[in-house]
């Protein structure tokens, strides 16, 4: 009896590792680290959708949502979602980096699975904890470059990463010749935005590089404002004394975000949002 069950035995646990090698691919994570991404280049397609939406009515004037730091702070997206999708006018969300928290992409995947749920496209800039192990590796597998730019309603907004601990602070991060060029290029444009993750005020971004960076800021005829998230709390203000505006986010577990409606080359509304 005993040895008439051995074949059955085999053949039922070979069954069921076949069950789970076919239906149950997300139980194996080989490595936390692993960068295979179940969605890919989520900044693509999420400009494609903004630029097939229809312009915003009202002249020249673009409001959108400013958040950051989503990072382990999940059980807010839903809730954020939810409030968004009632705004009226909102042409996009923009995160001011560290979707993660640990760099893994299946948090970055937790986040797009809320926010795919916005009416509205979300863009997005790498932060720092975006960075952690293989984390660089999979933002850009789930989401896309790490420097980009594009433009709407005669608005460019330039994203780049400003990360530079996470660099060894090498004196290359940020681009600040990129951010150059890209300030320089105001061909049938109103109005730049510059987002970021690390402001150039933070022990985190590279010193030699915040004085060619905030020149080369200063010096943009047509720069509106600097976002940036990684304080984690919202403040607005003029640290260098120099003309330019840097706000800085809300993160996530502060259930708060802000509105920016901006008009004109130079004229724009903040409103803070509960939710």
């Amino acid at each position: 009896m005993f040895f008439t069950l051995i074949p059955r035995i085999r053949q039922a646990i070979l069954l069921t590792a076949a069950t789970l090698l076919l239906t149950g691919c997300e139980l194996f994570e080989f490595s936390p680290n692993d960068v295979r991404a179940a969605d890919r280049d989520l900044t693509a397609k999420n400009l494609a959708r903004l630029q097939a939406q229809p312009k915003p009515t009202g002249g020249d004037t673009l409001r959108f949502v400013f958040t950051g730091d989503s990072q382990r702070f999940y059980d807010e997206v839903g809730p954020l979602v939810e409030s968004v999708n009632r705004q009226r006018g909102i042409s996009a969300l923009v995160i001011a980096g560290d979707i993660s928290d640990f760099g893994l992409r299946r948090e970055m995947q937790w986040v797009n699975d809320r926010l795919r749920h916005l009416k509205v496209p979300y863009l997005t800039v790498i932060g720092n904890h975006d960075q952690v192990a293989n984390g660089r590796q999979a933002y850009q597998e789930i989401f896309g470059p790490l420097n980009y730019t594009f433009t709407y309603d005669r608005t460019r907004f330039i994203l780049i990463d400003t990360n530079s601990r996470e660099y060894g602070f090498n004196g290359k991060v940020p681009d600040v010749g990129w951010l150059q060029q890209q300030l320089a290029d105001t061909v049938g444009i109103r109005r730049q935005i510059v987002l970021c993750h690390v402001p150039p005020s933070n022990e985190d971004f590279d010193p030699t590089l915040v004085k060619p960076f905030t020149e080369a800021l200063a010096k943009a005829p047509r720069l509106l404002f600097h976002l940036n998230g990684h304080a984690h709390s919202f403040s607005i203000g003029e640290p260098f004394a120099d003309g330019v505006t840097y706000i800085n986010s809300f993160a996530f577990e502060k259930r708060q975000y802000v509105i920016l409606t901006v008009w004109g080359a130079d004229q724009f509304k903040l409103e803070k949002v509960a939710f």
